[in-house]
């Protein structure tokens, strides 16, 4: 008896699962450059300070809190010109600054956005927009159940193929999911007078889990 019971609970079945759960993104960040270029140093460096200030009094008095404003960025340069038979010359000095901007009220970050841009003017560099979630674990959640389901369906279809009944877990594991495509936000543009519109659609979480099972009889 004991060795036909060792006998059974070594035959398993290993199956990996995927699933993925789409939502709408909530939290939309922004890195936004301020880049001034002036004749002196001090010069280009104070005014890279106003139009960063005044871009991020504009965030703020569109929601945006002072956690979500971070300055990612600083850097102060020679601005070089090569001259024929003269070599390189200074023709004045860049300064320029980045921030990363958490906007979580998507549903206005067309005029956040704008009214950053307006209050910059032309200093103002946009480098990039991602669209995401702000709590991620409730949408990898449901990512996990269907990948769980998905191992569940695919286990208990092997099993019956070799003529046995599916037993208890041995094991889970999670699998490392093939990174996504960084969700990015699709930008419209109606008429050239009018503001850019981020349009939020939907983002997709994958999850994937290889579950060992035991098979019996």
């Amino acid at each position: 008896m004991t060795e036909t019971s060792r006998s059974e609970i070594s035959r398993t079945v290993t199956v990996t699962g995927s699933g993925s759960a789409e939502a709408v993104p909530d939290l939309l960040t922004l890195s936004i450059g301020v880049e001034c270029r002036r004749d002196t140093v001090g010069t280009a460096y104070s005014e890279a300070g106003k139009v960063s200030a005044a871009v991020a009094a504009a965030l703020r008095r569109f929601g945006v809190g002072d956690p979500d404003i971070n300055t990612t960025g600083l850097n102060v340069r020679a601005d070089l010109v090569w001259h024929e038979g003269e070599g390189q010359k200074v023709t004045g000095y860049v300064a320029s600054s980045v921030l990363s901007v958490r906007v979580r009220n998507v549903a206005r970050s067309s005029e956040t956005l704008a009214a950053a841009v307006d209050a910059g003017g032309n200093d103002v560099r946009l480098n990039g927009l991602e669209l995401g979630f702000s709590d991620p674990a409730a949408v990898l959640a449901v990512a996990r159940e269907a990948a769980w389901q998905d191992a569940l369906a695919s286990a208990r279809q092997f099993a019956g193929l070799a003529a046995a009944e599916l037993g208890g877990v041995v094991s889970v594991t999670q699998v490392s999911a093939a990174s996504a495509p960084v969700p990015l936000a699709k930008i419209q543009r109606a008429m050239a007078a009018e503001a850019i519109n981020v349009e939020a659609g939907e983002s997709s979480v994958s999850s994937a889990v290889t579950v060992v099972w035991e098979l019996r009889g």
